[in-house]
This record gives structure tokens, sequence and C-alpha cells, in this order.
């Protein structure tokens, strides 16, 4: 791609920043309406295609070249909004069923699993690009972009990426008529630790913290 090009796409509000811009809002104002929690029954479903479709635009970050922001520095965007309320809402919305297990980095060898929350997930992500809307509102085209790109590789792809996980495995229970109470082994492995008595513990705690609120079998 032609300097030109990439000119052209990082500093006009046309196209590519817009349809950008635009799954990042539809995605902040989806999840918000999902934790008002009007309908339940229709909330993991729901999340599971709004964090698809955000994720498509991450791909389409992560696909393209580096964008640079037109300023060495970033500028004061102000104090970020508070998502406590967002987070506790979501929690509150998909208890028991917030709690799972996740590897943080698939190309680390036998790595750990540790214990994910999908509400904490998702406030995550809401944060990261609420902060690149308000560079973008305020008419920062290229750090807005420049910082969904930035924090898509660096922290909202792999959290959006791991509650996708979650959601998708929750989703697939129900329609499978896979009841989550038939599950087991969610300690982890011994033949995949490496640091002995240790991890043995932390196994076994993140295995408690999940089973209990999930309500399943431990052990």
């Amino acid at each position: 791609m032609s300097d030109a090009t990439l000119n052209t796409i990082t500093n006009s509000p046309d196209d590519f920043a817009v349809q950008i811009s635009d799954q990042v809002q539809s995605f902040i104002v989806s999840v918000a309406e999902v934790a008002k929690g009007d309908d339940p029954d229709s909330a993991v479903p729901y999340l599971l295609l709004e964090v698809s479709q955000l994720l498509l635009a991450g791909g389409r970050l992560g696909a393209h070249e580096d964008i640079v922001p037109d300023e060495r520095y970033e500028p004061d965007i102000g104090p970020e909004a508070d998502v406590d309320e967002l987070r506790e809402r979501l929690a509150a919305l998909l208890d028991p069923v917030d709690v799972y297990s996740e590897v943080f980095d698939p190309y680390v060898p036998r790595s750990a699993p540790v214990a994910c929350r999908i509400s904490d997930d998702l406030a995550d992500v809401v944060t990261d690009l609420r902060h690149g809307m308000a560079h973008y509102r305020a008419g920062r085209v290229s750090e807005a972009l420049w910082w969904w790109q930035f924090s898509y590789l660096s922290n909202w792809g792999p959290t959006a990426s791991a509650a996708l996980r979650a959601l998708q495995s929750l989703v697939a229970h129900v329609r499978l008529d896979t009841p989550l109470d038939e599950l087991n082994g969610l300690d982890t492995d011994s033949d995949a630790q490496e640091n002995g008595d240790l991890e043995d513990e932390a196994g076994a705690v993140m295995a408690a913290e999940i089973a209990e609120p999930l309500g399943l079998k431990n052990g």
C-alpha cells in the first residue's frame, strides 16, 4: 500500500476510518444495552454476535500496516469514563456463567489456564474502544486508528477473543444439549505443569473459582 493511500486512510474521516468507528460505536452501545438486563435470556447469544462483529474490525486493523498518528505524543483526552457500573451489571446478568478458564498466550509452552470473567473482559474492551473514540470525535482520526490498532494487538484483541470463545462455548452447550453440570477436569492437567506444587495449587484455586459459580463438580 502506498504512502499516499495510507495517508488518505488515516487522515480522512471516510471509508476505512468511518467503518471502523461505526463498528466500535455499535459495540459500545450494544453492550450497554445488553447490560441493562431487559432481555436476559438473549444476553449470551447477542453478546456472541456483537463480539464477533467487533473482532472483524479488529482483524482489519491487525491486517493493516502500522498506522502512524499525526502527533508524536498522544493528546490528553481527559479522564477515562467509569465502566464499573457496566462491569457490575454484566456480572449480575451473566451469573453464574461469568467465570471461565483461559490461557493468555497459546504460544507459551504449557501455560497454565487462569480464571477470567466475561464481564471484566467486556468492560476492559469498552474502555479501550472509548479511548480511541474520544480521539475520533475530537477529529484526530489518525490518532484514533493508531490507538484502536495498537490496543487491538496489545489488549482488547486478545481479551475479546477470549470472551468470544467463552460465549461460543456457552451457546454450544445450550444448542448441543450438553449440560454444564456434566463437565469436569477444569483443574490444570498435571502433565502440562512445569512448576510442581506451585502450579498444582494455582490450578486447584482456578478450578474451584470456576466450578463454584458455574455449579460444576470439582474433581
